[in-house]
């Protein structure tokens, strides 16, 4: 088996948009595992961990609008949650499943614990990567400084090297992941430069006013699957008191801290992604 890359067409304020998507694993399978990426990156973050899990699970894993292969939405401040939410729905539908697993990073774990706490909705299992119901002001300000920025670059080694120094706490990654995440998620400018692989205004409403401290614990507490929340120790967007507080409220959650990473893990890492698949077959 093998990646395929498919699109859907979603509905929004602004009108129709792409919404792209991998497609790992037999459309057959028993499980469908469904993971979603964070703000600033893309579905093929997940490659490594697909083609470890193909063999037991149908695996999705999409572009939110505005990354990789995904639509650019006309107005900026359209970026943000329900219309994803909205967009993942259709999904969903379009693939024809009623139950999934999910697997979220940092943004795409938010948007599992807020289609989690839904009454009815199709989540059995879910994941939730180094994000909690709490999120300090201090670390979304950090993940301001970069989001929404346009650098370019005069090559793909000098894209590169900037994802090695703006996602260092990703973890401890090899050569070859490192420039997979780099070709994965760029863009084409003319006179042969590149950018990232995101439109940036998805930055707009990180823009539209001082940020404060968010809390969502009533989403957490909401929500009623079994889940597993992983947290790179040295994370400032999951802290280790918030961890520890979602075993105790909401789903109850099982919890892996994750050594040599902030946030957030990569989930590239073999023991990293046998602790996924172990939690997953349990």
């Amino acid at each position: 088996m093998s990646m395929k890359e498919k699109s859907v067409q979603c509905l929004g304020k602004t009108g129709f948009h792409k919404i792209a998507y991998t497609e790992w694993g037999s459309p057959d399978a028993a499980r469908t595992l469904i993971c979603v990426h964070g703000l600033t990156r893309n579905g093929r973050d997940f490659d490594v961990l697909a083609s470890a899990l193909e063999e037991s699970y149908r695996i999705i894993c999409p572009d939110i609008a505005g990354r990789g292969q995904s639509d650019w939405l006309s107005i900026g401040k359209q970026y943000y949650n329900p219309n994803y939410l909205a967009d993942l729905a259709t999904l969903l539908a379009h693939v024809g499943v009623r139950e999934v697993d999910w697997l979220g990073t940092s943004m795409g774990g938010i948007l599992g614990m807020l289609m989690a706490s839904i009454p009815g909705n199709p989540i059995k299992r879910l994941i939730i990567n180094d994000v909690g119901p709490f999120l300090p002001k201090a670390a979304l300000e950090r993940i301001a400084s970069y989001t929404g920025t346009a650098p370019d670059f005069d090559n793909m080694a000098a894209l590169e090297a900037y994802l090695r120094q703006t996602h260092a706490t990703f973890g401890e990654l090899t050569d070859g992941q490192w420039r997979h995440m780099a070709e994965a998620s760029h863009r084409k400018l003319e006179g042969g430069k590149v950018a990232l692989g995101y439109d940036p205004a998805i930055g707009d409403n990180f823009r539209a006013g001082p940020l404060e401290d968010a809390d969502m614990w009533s989403y957490w507490d909401a929500t009623q699957c079994p889940s597993l929340v992983i947290r790179g120790e040295s994370s400032d967007l999951l802290r280790r008191e918030d961890a520890e507080e979602m075993t105790r409220r909401g789903p109850k959650a099982d919890l892996v801290e994750v050594a040599g990473c902030g946030h957030a893990p990569a989930l590239m890492a073999a023991d990293q992604i046998a602790m996924v698949k172990d939690w997953l077959a349990a």
